[in-house]
C-alpha cells in the first residue's frame, strides 16, 4: 500500500503555508494524514488543499510542560472544526494564553504552523499548525 501523504510532505506543505489534507471516495476528509480512512478503511485517498479556516471548538491552556519545554509556558492548544469537515489539534498564536476564556469557542481561525525544535524524545524539529483569529476577534 503506497502512502500518498507522507507526514514529511505533510510537514514541509504547512512550513510553506499550505494545508494539506486527504479526500476518500467516501468523502471524508483525513487530516492529519493516515495511511487509510478511519470511517471505511479504503487506502484510494486523494491528496487535497484544505483552506486552513475553522472554528474553535474547544480549548485548553497549558501551564506545565513536558520535560524541557518549560521556556514555551504558558500556551494554548485548541482543537479547531475546520470548514472542510476534519477536527484538527494545534496551538492558539496569542501573547496572552492565560487571558483566553469561553468566548473563544466559535471565533473563526485560520492555520499557519509553528515550528517545534524537538526535544529527548523527538526525531528533531517539526512543524505544527498554529491557529490564528481572524481579523483579531479577541486577546491580543
Amino acid at each position: 500500500m503506497a502512502i500518498k501523504l507522507s507526514f514529511k510532505e505533510y510537514d514541509t506543505a504547512l512550513r510553506e503555508g499550505r494545508l494539506l489534507g486527504l479526500k476518500c471516495g467516501c468523502g471524508d476528509i483525513l487530516c492529519p494524514p493516515r495511511a487509510v480512512c478511519p470511517r471505511c478503511g479504503d487506502a484510494d485517498l486523494e491528496v487535497v488543499q484544505l483552506s486552513g479556516r475553522g472554528k474553535i471548538a474547544s480549548y485548553t491552556t497549558l501551564f506545565v510542560a513536558a520535560e524541557g519545554r518549560d521556556k514555551e509556558l504558558p500556551y494554548a492548544m485548541a482543537l479547531v472544526a475546520l470548514e472542510e469537515g476534519p477536527y484538527l489539534i494545534g496551538r492558539i498564536d496569542t501573547d496572552c494564553p492565560d487571558k483566553l476564556d469561553m468566548s473563544a469557542i466559535g471565533k473563526t481561525v485560520t492555520t499557519g504552523h509553528g515550528v517545534f525544535g524537538g526535544d529527548k524524545y523527538s526525531a528533531g524539529e517539526a512543524a505544527y499548525p498554529m491557529f490564528r483569529f481572524v481579523t483579531d476577534q479577541a486577546y491580543e
